[in-house]
């Protein structure tokens, strides 16, 4: 019997030990799963936090509850950040960022050096999956040859699969088991493995026929909702220009039973995904000698509704005799969507930062966020702030950009001096604008 199908027999009987590369939003639930349904996990991370936090039974993610992770370690779970145990693994699964450079090109920084960190550890007999979201071409052309290097050939005496996460913090419908997943292999053994793995914890799998095909699988899903959040954004400048409210035409545009899909505009793109994922595509399509121009307008829409959101802000203070520099301006909303306490890419930073570098005192409050966290481009020492109708009453100006529920609306607008509401969230009122 060869290492293949060792690895097979053990994925069979529910042996086999899973490894989890990166215990964010997308590692640490699908390390959650694969303990739920009996199957050993180890998960790794650079950030001791993290690794000390969940063996010590406790989470640094708000959905999920301590008592899931003490659950998960009465199975087995461990945290480590001691990338030599991955010898003790037989699937080894990668989920950590894969974020743009200054130069928005993409950065597999991360990508690379987990497995470069892996590598000296590796063993025959062992399946890889990549799911962090990237190019096309990734697996075959980054992975792959880094695994052929030290010996470990695809399809041969390893096992090399592309499956990208599909994970929706604070989706009340899909959890982790219940979104298909795609997944490609580097040969047809390793699509079988990967899947008879993923059998495990996920009901519907969508097998496709390389990795290439899972990676722009993902593209496309992103770059989908990137290109019509762009098309909305946009009517939302042509329709606030009109005088007209774009909520009212969108909820009227989709009393359609058919063609039609509601998108709805914001303050710009947030979450890891979205805003990141679609020039991906674009850097590698220029190796083809394709320019991606419907991918490029959205990025630049809706990179600028942040901008155009400052403006509203500085208008509608204008109106009221007052300067941007030196008003108090209340962010509502830190996260990048409501009732989730995920801050990544979120447009609220940027708007925070672009009144900040203008003369605003800024401050924030999100029920989710407690305190502003570690950010590689922004720094703001700041805490939440508890909103009373004392505390609404001192800022001159207040910005929802984020819409949770938890938030008291009414409270707000019958104490708010002004406020400029960026998710058509509000009551049309004196002082309530809509940006």
């Amino acid at each position: 019997m060869n290492e293949l199908q060792q690895l097979q027999e053990k994925i069979a009987n529910g042996t086999a030990v899973v490894g989890i590369y990166g215990l964010g939003y997308v590692g640490l639930p699908l390390a959650l799963r694969f303990s739920e349904v009996g199957l050993k996990v180890i998960g790794f991370d650079i950030d001791e936090r993290k690794v000390q936090l969940l063996n010590a039974g406790q989470s640094y993610i708000e959905r999920i509850l301590p008592a899931q992770i003490q659950v998960a370690q009465a199975k087995g779970l461990q945290a480590t950040s001691d990338f030599s145990r991955s010898q003790e693994v037989d699937a080894l699964i990668i989920c950590v960022p894969t974020p743009l450079d200054a130069h928005r090109e993409p950065d597999l920084s991360y990508v690379t050096n987990t497995l470069e960190a892996m590598l000296p550890h590796l063993r025959p007999g062992q399946l890889l999956s990549l799911e962090s979201t990237t190019w096309p071409g990734t697996t075959e052309e980054i992975i792959a040859p880094r695994l052929r290097s030290r010996g470990f050939n695809p399809g041969e005496n390893f096992a090399l699969v592309f499956s990208p996460e599909r994970e929706d913090p604070g989706n009340p419908d899909y959890g982790t088991q219940d979104i298909p997943k795609v997944i490609g292999g580097m040969t047809p053994s390793c699509l079988s493995l990967g899947s008879a793995l993923y059998q495990h914890a996920i009901t519907t799998l969508v097998p496709v026929s390389s990795p290439k095909a899972a990676e722009m699988t993902k593209l496309l899903e992103n770059i989908h909702r990137a290109v019509n959040i762009g098309l909305v954004n946009e009517m939302k400048i042509v329709a606030d220009k009109m005088g007209i409210n774009i909520h009212e035409v969108i909820r009227a545009a989709a009393t359609k039973p058919f063609g039609f899909v509601a998108y709805t505009p914001g303050p710009g793109l947030g979450g890891h995904c979205i805003p990141i994922d679609p020039f991906y595509l674009t850097w590698k399509a220029k190796e083809y000698g394709i320019n991606t121009r419907f991918i490029e307008l959205a990025g630049e829409i809706n990179h600028y509704m942040p901008h155009w959101v400052v403006q509203k802000v500085a208008d509608a203070l204008n109106d009221r005799s007052k300067a941007v520099k030196g008003s108090r301006i209340l962010i509502l909303g830190l996260a990048y969507k409501k009732n989730i306490d995920d801050t990544r890419e979120s447009p609220a930073v940027e708007i925070m930062q672009l009144l900040a570098d203008k003369g605003a005192l800024i401050d924030y409050s999100d029920p989710h966020v407690p305190s502003f966290p570690a950010k590689r481009d922004y720094h703001f020492d700041l805490k939440s702030v508890a909103l009373t109708a004392e505390v609404i009453r001192q800022y001159d100006c207040l910005v929802l950009t984020t819409d949770h529920d938890r938030f008291d609306y009414q409270l707000l607008q019958e104490q708010a001096a002004l406020i400029v509401d960026t998710r058509g969230r509000l009551a049309k009122r004196s002082n309530t604008i809509t940006a």
